[in-house]
């Protein structure tokens, strides 16, 4: 459907412009913005080395397995039902930390195998894989919430077009994803008290 919509209004657009007789404009703009894509990919690909490369020079480091222990506790509150040494709250804490630390491309592989291994667990719980467990639907709720303290898409994206003060996002960043990660951690615990 989303498709359709983008398909949609480009095809408007192109409509109108050949109407109104600016289909160079058109065409420029295309070429500027396939530039421009090139440019940005390019600099969010550097962005991603130079994270994911720190994010395993931590964990070679420990400093994930510490980060790992360290939220033990917020693991045990919002997951209670899964095992201390399960492979899914590994996965689930490394997700967390990634995200916590901005890197959205790090948490995603992470996330994969933690509905991956919550899947598992309902098969061992005797539970049908086809409908999300509590356990999925939280850990969801709370991927895409997303507490970030270090914005790095939104640093690099910024940097890229040339703000002034590209870092100048992080406080306001910091305010909105930790109410909205607050408001996730609400609404999981009412609706698991009431199923």
């Amino acid at each position: 459907m989303l498709n359709g919509i983008w398909a949609g209004m480009i095809l408007v657009g192109v409509v109108y412009a050949a109407l109104t007789g600016r289909l160079d404009a058109v065409t420029s703009a295309a070429i500027d913005s396939a530039g421009e894509a090139i440019s940005l990919c390019i600099t969010m690909a550097g962005v991603v080395a130079l994270w994911m490369g720190l994010m395993e020079i931590a964990k070679e480091a420990g400093v994930i397995e510490k980060m790992t222990r360290g939220i033990e506790p917020f693991l045990d509150f919002m997951f209670p039902k899964i095992p201390r040494r399960h492979p899914a709250r590994e996965y689930i804490a490394t997700n967390l930390i990634a995200n916590i630390l901005g890197l959205g491309w790090a948490c995603t592989p992470a996330g994969l195998k933690a509905m991956e291994e919550l899947a598992k667990l309902e098969e061992e719980r005797g539970h049908s894989t086809e409908i999300a467990s509590n356990e999925m639907c939280d850990f969801l709720i709370l991927n895409i919430s997303s507490l970030q303290l270090i914005p790095v898409n939104m640093i690099a994206y910024r940097a890229q077009y040339g703000s002034a003060n590209p870092a100048g996002i992080i406080a306001p960043a910091i305010a909105a994803t930790l109410v909205s990660t607050l408001t996730a951690i609400v609404f999981c615990k009412i609706k698991t008290r009431r199923s």
